[in-house]
């Protein structure tokens, strides 16, 4: 595993891409032994134009301006203790930013960086930060809504690769469709039945446009059915 860097790192990186009125997301690839694991920044802007920053990747310098230029980083979510690879270089960067762990993470996390809350309020009714039930509090979510409908962000608790090599389809974060990893089954899920509750209930959105997961491209084609496969899959 690749340690959490020290100095302000850029790895490849697609461009950021405007996917909602107030989302940005970035998709990037870390180099591990025997494959190359895609990763997903999502940057939500809230309504007084404060940036939330959901499991951060360091960019060049251009695109960091530019994301700037959209409003200022506020909130910085490690959404679990796998995800801490860019969090301490973002916070050095902004040191005003808030970091956000979920609470079965929070000690991990802060073997890297402080965290300021695990129940952080945006004051923004449109975006809600969520610890998904059934992970021993050590995942975390967003909701967001827009007028056009809305983005659930999810982190390592859904897998959507099409092309990953043996060792992603192995593990689960790769196949035919979005799935629940095997090693996420095995390692962070506690309470199946809550969890599966949970994305029964992100389901009912019917404004549900789109999820976006942390590995894997986002889910748009009929995103509440995915949910109830999801669920049924526990």
């Amino acid at each position: 595993m690749t340690k959490p860097f020290q100095q302000w790192k850029v790895l490849p990186h697609d461009k950021p891409e405007q996917i909602d009125d107030n989302i940005l997301t970035v998709v990037g690839k870390i180099h591990m032994p025997l494959t190359d694991l895609p990763r997903r920044m999502t940057v939500v802007r809230l309504n007084d134009s404060r940036l939330v920053v959901f499991s951060a990747i360091a960019l060049d310098e251009d695109e960091m301006a530019a994301l700037e230029a959209r409003g200022r980083p506020a909130f910085l979510i490690v959404p679990s203790d796998k995800h801490r690879l860019d969090a301490k270089i973002w916070k050095d960067r902004y040191p005003a930013m808030h970091v956000v762990a979920p609470e079965g993470a929070r000690a991990k996390v802060e073997k890297i960086v402080p965290v300021d809350t695990t129940a952080p309020r945006f004051d923004d009714p449109t975006v809600q930060f969520v610890t998904v039930p059934g992970t021993r509090a050590c995942e975390s979510a967003l909701v967001v809504r827009t007028k056009t409908g809305t983005t659930l962000v999810l982190n390592d608790v859904v897998g959507n690769m099409r092309n990953g090599g043996w060792l992603l389809r192995i593990a689960g974060f790769a196949g035919k469709k979005a799935q629940i990893p095997k090693v996420v089954k095995m390692a962070m899920i506690a309470d199946k039945n809550a969890l599966r509750a949970q994305l029964l209930q992100w389901a009912e959105i019917e404004s549900l446009k789109r999820i976006l997961v942390s590995h894997g491209s986002p889910i748009e084609d009929n995103p509440r059915q995915t949910l109830r496969d999801l669920a049924s899959s526990l």
